[in-house]
């Protein structure tokens, strides 16, 4: 709730900020020239100001809650350093004693201190000495003689096994007169959870100096590329002209709808067993798996392109004595590109995220098998590395069809 209750401060505050420096700067577009643009679709382009922020905002946000050096305030972390508490016990005899507990916290992942040696008790409650990692707990063994029961806590009274406030962390007595020591986490994360951006980006340089299981980054990146685009084109030649075929024929349409309508909500994940059955754990039944996933897509995308062309333009076509191929070259096709556009992006964002489960079986290489083999290990820093290489790839294959669309498709939004 904190993370998400300045994600959005920032985000309003940037906004108004940005806006109030372009108050008086003007526009020269084709957008700025329209003399109406709520509603208008194509009247709304990217912000760039916006995105640099929105990506800034991540990152520093990942940084401050992770202690990266490479962000200059970051929220508390865990307690590292020297604390104790002193604690009061009673003996079978009723005798009361004190005894004092040292606690070393280092840094996570750093090396141990040496032990230090406790003071000597002059009581049966005896001093004692523990060292701990930050976001760690170390049960505190007293070595005392039996019968010796805790009653307070830095001079507040215990009960066994209720956690009590000292300082820089929490203490449970036990029955056995012993003591669970627990630092103060702070508000960072713990790196197994969520690594800092400068350890994903050493695990980044350490696997393309040194490869990951047998292969190199890029064997690993270029598999899934492979996969991606060849499960991707599959569907696109399939599904496009089947949607046009249902868009422009009853029989086709009453045909092939209730098909399209069944296979649309079934996840791709939930194909993989047939998959796996009928076209093996190799190559074969993961690009298979990724046609199926791209599929319904692009037939539904081509449909709602076809259904989406104004008759009035049929009309006009027919007017002026054009056929039928005339009709469908001219006037469909370029009227249901823009729709063809956007379903092929949705496709293919939906292909990167069904190639991490693709590669979950039997995948000697790939983005998702890295994924899913860190993930066994907790090797959480290599994890985030190859999302944020996945969802590279993917924005820069989406940039590219959004080029691609800007030139084949000049008239979307326009009429």
């Amino acid at each position: 709730m904190i993370v998400l209750a300045l994600y959005a401060a920032l985000f309003i505050l940037s906004m108004l900020v940005v806006r109030l420096f372009r108050r008086h700067r003007q526009r020269h577009d084709f957008t700025s020239r329209k003399t109406v643009t709520f509603g208008d679709e194509s009247a709304v382009v990217p912000d760039r100001a916006a995105s640099v922020i929105s990506i800034l905002t991540i990152f520093l946000i990942w940084g401050a809650f992770t202690g990266s050096k490479f962000v200059p305030l970051h929220v508390p972390g865990p307690f590292v350093g020297q604390t104790s508490f002193t604690y009061s016990a009673q003996n079978a005899a009723g005798q009361a004693a004190d005894g004092t507990v040292n606690v070393t916290v280092f840094p996570y992942g750093g090396d141990e201190p040496t032990l230090a040696t406790p003071d000597p008790a002059t009581g049966f409650a005896r001093n004692q000495t523990a060292n701990v990692s930050a976001w760690r707990s170390v049960m505190i063994r007293m070595k005392n003689d039996g019968g010796v029961k805790v009653t307070a806590i830095d001079g507040k009274p215990a009960a066994i096994n209720a956690p009590m406030r000292v300082a820089h962390g929490l203490v449970t007595p036990t029955a056995m007169g012993s003591f669970y020591f627990t630092p103060d986490p702070g508000m960072q994360m713990e790196p197994i959870w969520m690594p800092s951006p400068e350890a994903v980006v050493y695990r980044l340089i350490d696997i393309a100096q040194n490869g990951y299981k047998g292969f190199s980054l890029w064997e690993h990146l270029g598999s899934s590329l492979w996969r991606v685009l060849a499960g991707f084109i599959l569907g696109s030649l399939v599904g496009i002209p089947l949607g046009y075929a249902m868009g422009l024929s009853n029989w086709f349409r009453g045909w092939f709808d209730p098909i399209v309508e069944f296979m649309r909500p079934v996840p791709p994940l939930a194909l993989i067993p047939l998959v796996i059955i009928w076209f093996g754990i190799w190559e074969t039944g993961k690009v298979v798996l990724l046609f199926l996933a791209a599929l319904w897509i692009m037939v539904i995308a081509a449909r709602s392109g076809v259904s989406g062309v104004k008759i009035s333009k049929i009309h006009a076509a027919y007017s002026l004595g054009a056929s039928k191929w005339q009709i469908m070259w001219h006037v469909i096709v370029p009227n249901s590109l823009p729709e063809i556009f956007t379903g092929a992006r949705v496709a293919m964002g939906v292909c990167w995220g069904t190639v991490v489960a693709a590669e979950l079986v039997a995948a000697e290489k790939g983005a998702g098998m890295m994924i899913i083999v860190a993930s066994k290990f907790m090797q959480t820093d290599t994890v985030v590395m190859g999302i944020i290489l996945i969802g590279i790839i993917g924005y820069s294959i989406d940039i590219l069809m959004r080029v691609a669309e800007r030139h084949l498709v000049p008239w979307k939004g326009r009429g």
